[in-house]
Protein backbone atom coordinates (compact mmCIF):
# COMPACT_ATOMS: atom_id res chain seq x y z
CA UNK A 1 0.00 0.00 0.00
CA UNK A 2 1.31 3.31 -1.01
CA UNK A 3 1.01 7.20 -0.13
CA UNK A 4 -0.73 10.09 -2.18
CA UNK A 5 0.89 13.10 -1.54
CA UNK A 6 -1.62 16.12 -2.45
CA UNK A 7 -3.48 19.41 -1.90
CA UNK A 8 -0.41 22.02 -2.13
CA UNK A 9 1.80 23.03 -4.88
CA UNK A 10 4.46 19.91 -5.64
CA UNK A 11 7.53 21.41 -7.38
CA UNK A 12 9.74 18.93 -9.65
CA UNK A 13 12.98 20.94 -9.71
CA UNK A 14 12.93 19.12 -13.38
CA UNK A 15 12.83 22.47 -15.05
CA UNK A 16 11.97 25.78 -13.73
CA UNK A 17 8.06 26.39 -12.24
CA UNK A 18 7.42 22.92 -13.56
CA UNK A 19 4.81 21.61 -10.64
CA UNK A 20 2.58 18.24 -10.96
CA UNK A 21 -0.87 18.12 -8.87
CA UNK A 22 -0.15 14.69 -6.87
CA UNK A 23 2.50 12.01 -5.96
CA UNK A 24 2.48 8.32 -5.71
CA UNK A 25 5.16 6.82 -3.48
CA UNK A 26 5.39 3.18 -2.70
CA UNK A 27 8.49 1.51 -1.25
CA UNK A 28 10.56 4.44 -0.29
CA UNK A 29 10.34 5.42 -3.97
CA UNK A 30 8.13 7.48 -6.60
CA UNK A 31 6.29 5.66 -8.43
CA UNK A 32 3.81 7.70 -10.58
CA UNK A 33 3.03 11.72 -10.87
CA UNK A 34 0.26 13.67 -12.46
CA UNK A 35 -3.33 14.51 -11.71
CA UNK A 36 -5.03 14.18 -8.39
CA UNK A 37 -8.18 12.27 -9.38
CA UNK A 38 -6.07 10.05 -12.57
CA UNK A 39 -3.82 9.16 -9.32
CA UNK A 40 -6.72 8.56 -6.28
CA UNK A 41 -8.52 6.00 -9.12
CA UNK A 42 -5.58 4.48 -10.14
CA UNK A 43 -4.50 3.31 -6.91
CA UNK A 44 -7.71 3.48 -4.53
CA UNK A 45 -5.71 1.64 -1.74
CA UNK A 46 -3.38 4.24 -1.13
CA UNK A 47 -2.93 6.11 2.06
CA UNK A 48 -3.69 9.93 1.51
CA UNK A 49 -1.34 12.61 2.40
CA UNK A 50 -3.24 16.37 2.21
CA UNK A 51 -0.47 18.53 2.14
CA UNK A 52 -3.21 21.41 3.18
CA UNK A 53 -1.96 23.93 0.93
CA UNK A 54 1.66 23.43 2.00
CA UNK A 55 4.43 23.95 -0.74
CA UNK A 56 6.71 20.53 -1.98
CA UNK A 57 10.37 20.44 -3.00
CA UNK A 58 12.74 17.40 -3.73
CA UNK A 59 14.08 17.16 -0.47
CA UNK A 60 16.94 19.22 0.29
CA UNK A 61 20.69 17.68 0.69
CA UNK A 62 23.28 19.82 3.03
CA UNK A 63 26.15 18.77 0.39
CA UNK A 64 28.83 19.27 2.48
CA UNK A 65 28.84 19.50 6.59
CA UNK A 66 29.95 18.07 9.86
CA UNK A 67 27.21 15.75 10.99
CA UNK A 68 28.95 14.61 14.83
CA UNK A 69 30.22 18.41 14.86
CA UNK A 70 26.80 19.54 13.93
CA UNK A 71 25.54 17.67 17.30
CA UNK A 72 28.65 18.73 19.39
CA UNK A 73 28.08 22.44 18.66
CA UNK A 74 24.31 21.51 19.99
CA UNK A 75 25.25 19.80 23.28
CA UNK A 76 28.54 21.92 24.04
CA UNK A 77 29.31 25.43 24.80
CA UNK A 78 27.97 27.36 21.73
CA UNK A 79 29.66 30.74 21.00
CA UNK A 80 29.08 31.54 17.86
CA UNK A 81 26.11 34.10 18.22
CA UNK A 82 28.58 36.15 20.77
CA UNK A 83 29.20 40.16 19.75
CA UNK A 84 31.16 41.00 22.79
CA UNK A 85 34.36 39.31 23.95
CA UNK A 86 33.43 39.89 27.54
CA UNK A 87 30.20 37.67 26.78
CA UNK A 88 32.56 35.27 25.92
CA UNK A 89 34.60 35.51 28.91
CA UNK A 90 31.42 34.70 30.98
CA UNK A 91 29.71 32.60 28.97
CA UNK A 92 33.08 30.26 29.83
CA UNK A 93 33.22 31.36 33.54
CA UNK A 94 29.60 30.21 33.96
CA UNK A 95 30.58 26.76 32.13
CA UNK A 96 33.56 26.02 34.68
CA UNK A 97 31.42 26.43 37.93
CA UNK A 98 29.92 23.52 36.11
CA UNK A 99 32.31 21.76 35.15
CA UNK A 100 33.92 19.49 37.65
CA UNK A 101 37.62 20.11 38.22
CA UNK A 102 40.07 18.70 35.80
CA UNK A 103 37.32 17.99 32.65
CA UNK A 104 37.97 19.47 29.65
CA UNK A 105 36.47 22.59 28.35
CA UNK A 106 34.91 22.89 25.26
CA UNK A 107 33.65 25.86 22.96
CA UNK A 108 32.51 26.48 19.81
CA UNK A 109 32.06 28.75 16.52
CA UNK A 110 33.96 32.10 18.58
CA UNK A 111 34.41 34.62 15.82
CA UNK A 112 36.54 37.85 16.58
CA UNK A 113 35.20 39.04 13.19
CA UNK A 114 31.55 39.70 15.69
CA UNK A 115 33.37 41.65 18.28
CA UNK A 116 33.78 45.54 18.55
CA UNK A 117 37.20 45.28 19.87
CA UNK A 118 37.86 42.05 17.22
CA UNK A 119 39.75 40.65 20.47
CA UNK A 120 41.14 36.99 20.20
CA UNK A 121 42.09 35.92 23.80
CA UNK A 122 45.34 35.31 24.82
CA UNK A 123 46.26 32.17 27.21
CA UNK A 124 46.89 34.66 30.49
CA UNK A 125 43.29 35.86 30.32
CA UNK A 126 42.00 32.37 29.85
CA UNK A 127 44.18 30.99 32.58
CA UNK A 128 42.43 34.02 34.94
CA UNK A 129 38.74 32.27 33.81
CA UNK A 130 40.67 28.63 35.07
CA UNK A 131 44.04 27.47 34.98
CA UNK A 132 42.83 23.70 36.96
CA UNK A 133 40.50 22.97 33.69
CA UNK A 134 42.21 22.44 29.88
CA UNK A 135 40.34 24.67 27.47
CA UNK A 136 39.97 24.57 24.19
CA UNK A 137 37.79 27.03 21.90
CA UNK A 138 36.97 26.09 18.12
CA UNK A 139 37.22 29.28 15.92
CA UNK A 140 34.13 29.24 14.31
CA UNK A 141 36.46 28.11 10.85
CA UNK A 142 37.29 25.40 12.80
CA UNK A 143 40.75 26.00 10.98
CA UNK A 144 41.86 27.77 14.72
CA UNK A 145 41.78 26.67 18.41
CA UNK A 146 42.48 29.02 21.70
CA UNK A 147 43.93 27.26 24.48
CA UNK A 148 44.88 27.98 28.04
CA UNK A 149 47.86 27.12 29.62
CA UNK A 150 47.00 23.91 31.51
CA UNK A 151 46.09 22.82 27.65
CA UNK A 152 49.34 23.64 26.12
CA UNK A 153 51.07 21.87 28.84
CA UNK A 154 49.47 18.54 28.40
CA UNK A 155 50.24 19.22 24.81
CA UNK A 156 53.59 19.71 25.57
CA UNK A 157 54.03 23.12 23.68
CA UNK A 158 56.62 25.28 24.89
CA UNK A 159 58.89 28.19 23.59
CA UNK A 160 60.70 25.81 22.03
CA UNK A 161 58.27 23.94 20.01
CA UNK A 162 58.41 23.96 16.33
CA UNK A 163 55.52 24.29 13.78
CA UNK A 164 54.19 21.03 12.80
CA UNK A 165 53.82 20.57 8.75
CA UNK A 166 50.56 22.21 7.96
CA UNK A 167 50.31 24.42 10.68
CA UNK A 168 51.49 27.57 12.81
CA UNK A 169 51.94 27.74 16.94
CA UNK A 170 51.27 31.68 17.32
CA UNK A 171 54.20 33.00 19.35
CA UNK A 172 54.91 36.55 21.24
CA UNK A 173 57.39 38.78 20.48
CA UNK A 174 59.36 36.63 23.31
CA UNK A 175 58.65 33.38 21.19
CA UNK A 176 55.98 31.85 24.22
CA UNK A 177 53.15 30.21 22.84
CA UNK A 178 50.02 32.23 22.82
CA UNK A 179 47.52 29.52 23.05
CA UNK A 180 46.38 30.32 19.56
CA UNK A 181 47.28 27.40 17.39
CA UNK A 182 46.61 27.16 13.61
CA UNK A 183 45.50 24.64 11.50
CA UNK A 184 47.53 20.96 11.98
CA UNK A 185 49.14 22.91 15.26
CA UNK A 186 45.64 22.13 16.73
CA UNK A 187 45.84 18.72 16.35
CA UNK A 188 48.96 19.16 18.84
CA UNK A 189 46.31 19.44 21.71
CA UNK A 190 43.56 17.91 20.18
CA UNK A 191 45.72 14.19 20.05
CA UNK A 192 45.87 14.88 24.01
CA UNK A 193 41.91 15.10 24.42
CA UNK A 194 40.02 11.65 26.08
CA UNK A 195 38.95 9.70 22.96
CA UNK A 196 34.97 10.15 22.26
CA UNK A 197 33.21 6.82 23.97
CA UNK A 198 30.59 5.26 21.40
CA UNK A 199 27.39 6.47 23.19
CA UNK A 200 28.50 10.08 22.83
CA UNK A 201 28.95 9.53 19.57
CA UNK A 202 25.81 8.21 19.41
CA UNK A 203 24.05 10.78 21.35
CA UNK A 204 25.79 13.48 19.27
CA UNK A 205 24.87 11.98 15.59
CA UNK A 206 21.37 11.33 17.27
CA UNK A 207 21.02 15.30 18.30
CA UNK A 208 22.73 16.58 14.87
CA UNK A 209 20.26 14.80 12.74
CA UNK A 210 17.30 15.46 14.86
CA UNK A 211 17.89 19.17 14.28
CA UNK A 212 18.65 18.66 10.55
CA UNK A 213 15.57 16.82 10.06
CA UNK A 214 13.28 19.04 11.83
CA UNK A 215 15.16 21.75 9.36
CA UNK A 216 13.93 19.79 6.01
CA UNK A 217 16.82 17.92 5.34
CA UNK A 218 16.78 14.30 4.44
CA UNK A 219 20.27 13.97 3.97
CA UNK A 220 23.76 15.26 3.88
CA UNK A 221 27.34 14.67 2.91
CA UNK A 222 29.75 14.50 5.99
CA UNK A 223 33.22 14.21 6.97
CA UNK A 224 33.50 12.81 10.61
CA UNK A 225 35.23 9.79 10.10
CA UNK A 226 38.52 10.53 11.27
CA UNK A 227 38.55 12.52 14.18
CA UNK A 228 36.76 10.61 16.94
CA UNK A 229 39.35 7.45 17.98
CA UNK A 230 38.66 5.24 14.83
CA UNK A 231 37.10 4.68 11.41
CA UNK A 232 35.25 1.76 13.25
CA UNK A 233 33.78 3.47 16.23
CA UNK A 234 32.17 6.35 14.38
CA UNK A 235 31.22 4.50 11.01
CA UNK A 236 29.28 2.70 14.12
CA UNK A 237 27.66 5.62 15.33
CA UNK A 238 26.16 5.80 12.08
CA UNK A 239 24.99 2.63 11.32
CA UNK A 240 23.42 1.85 14.48
CA UNK A 241 21.69 5.08 15.15
CA UNK A 242 20.46 5.14 10.98
CA UNK A 243 20.17 1.40 10.32
CA UNK A 244 19.90 -0.80 13.80
CA UNK A 245 17.70 1.96 15.44
CA UNK A 246 15.82 2.42 11.78
CA UNK A 247 16.26 6.45 12.62
CA UNK A 248 15.97 7.52 8.82
CA UNK A 249 18.84 9.58 6.82
CA UNK A 250 20.70 9.93 3.94
CA UNK A 251 24.27 9.58 5.05
CA UNK A 252 27.15 9.94 2.07
CA UNK A 253 30.26 9.73 4.27
CA UNK A 254 33.63 11.29 3.28
CA UNK A 255 36.38 9.23 4.15
CA UNK A 256 39.68 11.10 5.54
CA UNK A 257 42.50 10.26 4.00
CA UNK A 258 44.32 8.97 7.23
CA UNK A 259 41.30 6.42 7.42
CA UNK A 260 41.02 5.55 3.75
CA UNK A 261 43.65 2.41 4.94
CA UNK A 262 41.91 1.52 7.95
CA UNK A 263 38.41 1.25 5.48
CA UNK A 264 39.55 -0.79 3.60
CA UNK A 265 41.12 -3.07 5.97
CA UNK A 266 38.01 -3.55 7.54
CA UNK A 267 36.73 -4.85 3.99
CA UNK A 268 34.45 -1.42 2.96
CA UNK A 269 35.50 0.03 -0.28
CA UNK A 270 34.24 2.88 -2.04
CA UNK A 271 30.60 3.81 -2.67
CA UNK A 272 29.62 0.46 -0.28
CA UNK A 273 26.48 1.31 0.89
CA UNK A 274 24.06 0.18 3.26
CA UNK A 275 19.82 1.24 2.85
CA UNK A 276 20.93 4.77 3.68
CA UNK A 277 24.97 4.54 4.53
CA UNK A 278 27.36 5.39 1.70
CA UNK A 279 31.28 5.70 1.55
CA UNK A 280 31.84 8.23 -0.56
CA UNK A 281 35.21 10.29 -1.93
CA UNK A 282 38.91 10.75 -0.03
CA UNK A 283 38.52 13.60 2.11
CA UNK A 284 42.10 15.90 1.82
CA UNK A 285 42.80 19.26 3.28
CA UNK A 286 44.70 21.34 0.75
CA UNK A 287 44.62 24.44 2.65
CA UNK A 288 43.25 26.71 5.60
CA UNK A 289 40.28 29.44 6.07
CA UNK A 290 40.17 32.64 5.81
CA UNK A 291 39.40 33.97 9.07
CA UNK A 292 42.89 33.25 10.33
CA UNK A 293 44.55 33.52 6.74
CA UNK A 294 45.81 30.22 6.73
CA UNK A 295 43.60 29.46 3.46
CA UNK A 296 46.73 29.80 0.60
CA UNK A 297 46.85 32.28 -1.58
CA UNK A 298 48.55 33.48 -4.58
CA UNK A 299 49.69 36.75 -3.62
CA UNK A 300 49.64 37.95 0.36
CA UNK A 301 46.84 38.69 2.34
CA UNK A 302 45.95 42.93 1.78
CA UNK A 303 45.53 42.92 5.75
CA UNK A 304 48.82 41.07 6.95
CA UNK A 305 51.09 41.03 3.69
CA UNK A 306 53.81 39.29 5.86
CA UNK A 307 51.50 35.89 5.10
CA UNK A 308 49.81 34.22 1.82
CA UNK A 309 48.22 31.06 3.95
CA UNK A 310 49.25 27.63 4.99
CA UNK A 311 49.34 24.79 2.79
CA UNK A 312 48.50 21.69 4.51
CA UNK A 313 50.26 19.60 2.23
CA UNK A 314 52.98 20.39 -0.53
CA UNK A 315 51.92 19.98 -4.10
CA UNK A 316 53.90 16.66 -4.08
CA UNK A 317 51.87 15.45 -1.11
CA UNK A 318 48.77 16.23 -3.42
CA UNK A 319 49.97 14.40 -5.86
CA UNK A 320 50.75 11.19 -3.62
CA UNK A 321 47.27 11.42 -1.82
CA UNK A 322 45.33 11.53 -5.07
CA UNK A 323 47.13 8.95 -6.87
CA UNK A 324 46.59 7.06 -3.46
CA UNK A 325 42.68 7.84 -3.97
CA UNK A 326 43.09 6.50 -7.38
CA UNK A 327 44.63 3.05 -6.81
CA UNK A 328 41.68 2.70 -4.30
CA UNK A 329 39.31 3.71 -7.37
CA UNK A 330 38.31 6.69 -5.19
CA UNK A 331 37.80 10.56 -6.16
CA UNK A 332 38.68 12.95 -3.97
CA UNK A 333 36.61 15.84 -2.25
CA UNK A 334 39.47 18.55 -1.17
CA UNK A 335 38.80 21.18 0.78
CA UNK A 336 40.09 24.32 -1.16
CA UNK A 337 39.48 28.05 -0.23
CA UNK A 338 42.79 29.82 -1.48
CA UNK A 339 43.67 29.84 -5.37
CA UNK A 340 46.62 28.50 -4.82
CA UNK A 341 45.44 25.88 -3.28
CA UNK A 342 42.84 25.21 -5.97
CA UNK A 343 45.28 25.56 -8.40
CA UNK A 344 47.77 22.73 -6.93
CA UNK A 345 44.23 20.32 -6.68
CA UNK A 346 43.85 21.32 -10.37
CA UNK A 347 47.65 20.17 -11.19
CA UNK A 348 47.40 17.05 -9.40
CA UNK A 349 43.69 15.99 -10.92
CA UNK A 350 45.10 16.95 -14.27
CA UNK A 351 47.82 14.83 -13.95
CA UNK A 352 45.90 11.63 -12.15
CA UNK A 353 42.50 12.00 -13.50
CA UNK A 354 39.25 10.76 -12.26
CA UNK A 355 37.89 7.14 -12.62
CA UNK A 356 36.01 7.33 -15.61
CA UNK A 357 31.84 8.45 -15.41
CA UNK A 358 33.26 9.82 -11.54
CA UNK A 359 33.26 13.58 -10.03
CA UNK A 360 35.90 14.38 -8.08
CA UNK A 361 34.55 17.71 -5.88
CA UNK A 362 36.80 20.69 -4.67
CA UNK A 363 35.27 22.15 -1.45
CA UNK A 364 34.47 25.73 -1.03
CA UNK A 365 36.02 27.48 -4.24
CA UNK A 366 35.90 30.97 -2.49
CA UNK A 367 38.74 32.43 -4.06
CA UNK A 368 39.41 31.72 -7.64
CA UNK A 369 40.92 33.60 -10.76
CA UNK A 370 39.42 33.17 -14.31
CA UNK A 371 42.00 31.15 -15.45
CA UNK A 372 41.37 28.58 -12.60
CA UNK A 373 37.50 28.70 -13.91
CA UNK A 374 38.66 27.66 -17.33
CA UNK A 375 40.85 24.58 -16.05
CA UNK A 376 37.75 23.72 -13.81
CA UNK A 377 35.76 23.78 -17.08
CA UNK A 378 37.79 20.90 -18.61
CA UNK A 379 37.37 18.33 -15.72
CA UNK A 380 34.39 16.28 -14.42
CA UNK A 381 33.89 18.31 -11.15
CA UNK A 382 31.69 19.65 -8.75
CA UNK A 383 32.13 22.85 -6.81
CA UNK A 384 30.92 22.40 -3.50
CA UNK A 385 29.99 25.98 -2.05
CA UNK A 386 28.44 27.45 0.42
CA UNK A 387 26.26 30.11 -0.17
CA UNK A 388 25.58 31.48 3.77
CA UNK A 389 29.77 32.22 3.93
CA UNK A 390 28.60 35.61 2.04
CA UNK A 391 26.11 36.39 4.95
CA UNK A 392 29.21 35.84 7.07
CA UNK A 393 32.25 36.70 5.70
CA UNK A 394 31.08 40.16 4.68
CA UNK A 395 32.26 42.92 4.70
CA UNK A 396 35.39 41.79 6.82
CA UNK A 397 36.41 39.60 3.59
CA UNK A 398 37.22 43.07 1.95
CA UNK A 399 39.91 44.08 4.23
CA UNK A 400 41.41 40.37 3.85
CA UNK A 401 41.47 40.42 0.02
CA UNK A 402 41.39 43.67 -1.34
CA UNK A 403 38.82 44.83 -3.87
CA UNK A 404 40.47 43.59 -6.86
CA UNK A 405 40.26 39.93 -5.74
CA UNK A 406 36.66 40.16 -5.27
CA UNK A 407 35.69 39.73 -8.97
CA UNK A 408 36.24 35.79 -8.80
CA UNK A 409 35.64 35.32 -5.23
CA UNK A 410 32.31 33.70 -3.88
CA UNK A 411 31.42 34.25 -7.51
CA UNK A 412 28.14 31.63 -7.58
CA UNK A 413 26.60 33.33 -10.15
CA UNK A 414 29.48 33.10 -12.38
CA UNK A 415 30.65 29.78 -11.26
CA UNK A 416 26.79 28.46 -12.96
CA UNK A 417 27.02 30.79 -15.98
CA UNK A 418 30.44 29.57 -16.86
CA UNK A 419 28.79 25.76 -16.64
CA UNK A 420 30.01 24.53 -13.80
CA UNK A 421 28.08 22.17 -11.38
CA UNK A 422 27.81 23.08 -8.39
CA UNK A 423 26.43 21.61 -5.00
CA UNK A 424 24.67 23.66 -1.85
CA UNK A 425 25.95 22.92 1.50
CA UNK A 426 26.33 24.67 5.17
CA UNK A 427 29.64 23.33 6.31
CA UNK A 428 28.00 23.44 10.04
CA UNK A 429 28.79 23.16 12.83
CA UNK A 430 31.14 26.41 11.17
CA UNK A 431 27.91 27.75 9.65
CA UNK A 432 23.88 27.18 10.71
CA UNK A 433 22.90 24.23 8.92
CA UNK A 434 19.62 25.28 7.67
CA UNK A 435 19.23 25.44 4.26
CA UNK A 436 16.81 28.33 3.96
CA UNK A 437 19.35 30.72 5.89
CA UNK A 438 22.16 28.44 2.17
CA UNK A 439 19.00 29.57 0.01
CA UNK A 440 18.76 33.52 1.22
CA UNK A 441 22.24 33.92 0.69
CA UNK A 442 22.77 33.12 -2.48
CA UNK A 443 19.25 35.28 -3.71
CA UNK A 444 20.07 38.11 -1.48
CA UNK A 445 23.55 37.83 -0.99
CA UNK A 446 22.59 40.06 2.19
CA UNK A 447 23.24 39.69 5.88
CA UNK A 448 19.96 38.87 7.78
CA UNK A 449 18.96 41.71 10.20
CA UNK A 450 21.73 44.19 8.74
CA UNK A 451 19.90 47.86 8.87
CA UNK A 452 21.38 49.02 5.73
CA UNK A 453 20.18 45.88 3.61
CA UNK A 454 24.11 45.66 2.20
CA UNK A 455 23.97 43.67 -0.96
CA UNK A 456 27.52 42.30 -1.29
CA UNK A 457 28.68 41.05 -5.18
CA UNK A 458 25.09 41.99 -6.44
CA UNK A 459 25.79 40.60 -10.07
CA UNK A 460 26.61 37.29 -7.81
CA UNK A 461 23.22 36.85 -6.42
CA UNK A 462 21.52 33.16 -7.67
CA UNK A 463 17.67 33.14 -9.03
CA UNK A 464 14.91 31.06 -6.60
CA UNK A 465 15.94 28.10 -8.82
CA UNK A 466 19.26 28.01 -9.31
CA UNK A 467 19.25 28.56 -5.46
CA UNK A 468 17.17 25.61 -4.66
CA UNK A 469 18.65 23.65 -7.29
CA UNK A 470 21.85 23.80 -5.32
CA UNK A 471 20.51 22.39 -2.71
CA UNK A 472 18.60 19.28 -4.34
CA UNK A 473 20.21 18.91 -8.10
CA UNK A 474 23.31 20.16 -6.88
CA UNK A 475 23.64 18.11 -4.04
CA UNK A 476 22.51 14.72 -6.20
CA UNK A 477 25.04 15.33 -9.21
CA UNK A 478 28.13 15.84 -6.33
CA UNK A 479 27.60 12.06 -5.83
CA UNK A 480 27.05 10.78 -9.27
CA UNK A 481 23.08 10.05 -7.99
CA UNK A 482 21.11 12.24 -10.15
CA UNK A 483 19.04 9.44 -11.43
CA UNK A 484 18.22 8.58 -8.09
CA UNK A 485 17.81 12.09 -6.14
CA UNK A 486 17.38 15.68 -6.25
CA UNK A 487 14.07 15.81 -8.63
CA UNK A 488 10.24 14.80 -8.60
CA UNK A 489 9.96 12.18 -10.76
CA UNK A 490 9.30 8.60 -11.17
CA UNK A 491 12.13 6.18 -9.98
CA UNK A 492 13.39 8.65 -7.44
CA UNK A 493 13.54 8.51 -3.66
CA UNK A 494 10.58 9.80 -1.97
CA UNK A 495 12.58 12.27 -0.20
CA UNK A 496 10.74 15.56 0.64
CA UNK A 497 10.96 18.79 1.99
CA UNK A 498 7.26 20.28 2.55
CA UNK A 499 7.25 24.26 4.00
CA UNK A 500 4.55 26.47 4.53
CA UNK A 501 5.55 29.41 1.78
CA UNK A 502 6.29 28.90 -1.75
CA UNK A 503 9.85 30.10 -2.14
CA UNK A 504 9.16 31.01 -5.85
CA UNK A 505 6.59 33.40 -4.92
CA UNK A 506 7.65 34.64 -1.87
CA UNK A 507 9.39 37.85 -0.92
CA UNK A 508 12.75 37.54 0.23
CA UNK A 509 12.74 38.18 3.82
CA UNK A 510 10.01 35.69 3.95
CA UNK A 511 12.26 32.91 3.65
CA UNK A 512 13.94 33.60 7.14
CA UNK A 513 10.44 33.50 8.15
CA UNK A 514 9.70 29.50 6.67
CA UNK A 515 8.53 27.31 8.69
CA UNK A 516 8.98 23.32 7.74
CA UNK A 517 6.06 21.31 8.16
CA UNK A 518 7.45 17.86 7.43
CA UNK A 519 10.40 16.31 6.19
CA UNK A 520 9.87 12.87 4.62
CA UNK A 521 12.62 10.23 3.72
CA UNK A 522 11.93 7.07 2.09
CA UNK A 523 8.04 7.70 2.03
CA UNK A 524 8.05 7.92 5.58
CA UNK A 525 7.39 11.18 7.41
CA UNK A 526 10.29 11.74 9.86
CA UNK A 527 9.43 14.99 10.97
CA UNK A 528 5.98 16.90 11.41
CA UNK A 529 5.65 20.46 12.75
CA UNK A 530 3.44 20.18 15.66
CA UNK A 531 0.21 22.47 15.78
Amino acid sequence: MGEIWFGGTIYTMKAEMETVEAVYTEDGLIKDIGIKEILFTTYPNAIKQDLKGAVMYPGFTDSHMHLIGHGEKLLRLDLSTYTASQDVKEALLKKVQETPEGEWIFGEGWNENNFVDRKIFHKSELDEITSSHPMILSRVCRHAVLVNTKALEIAGITKDAENPPGGVIVKDINGVPTGYLLDQAQELVKKKIPKASESYLYQALKTSIEDCVSLGLVGSHSEDLSYYGSFTKTYGAFKNLIERDGYKYRAHLLVHHEVVDDMHEEGHHYKDSTDYITLGSMKIFADGALGGRTALLSKPYNDAPETSGVAIHTPTQLHDLVKQARDYGMTVAVHTIGDLAFEYMLDAIEKHPAPVGERDRLIHAQILTNDLIARAKKLPLILDIQPRFVATDFPWIIERLGEERLNYSYAWKTLLDEGLICAGGSDAPIEPVNPLLGIHAAVTRQTPGDPEQTVYQPEQRLSMYEAIGLFTKGSAQAISEEHKQGVIEKGYYADFTVLDIDLFQANTDDILDANVEMTIIDGTVMYKKQD
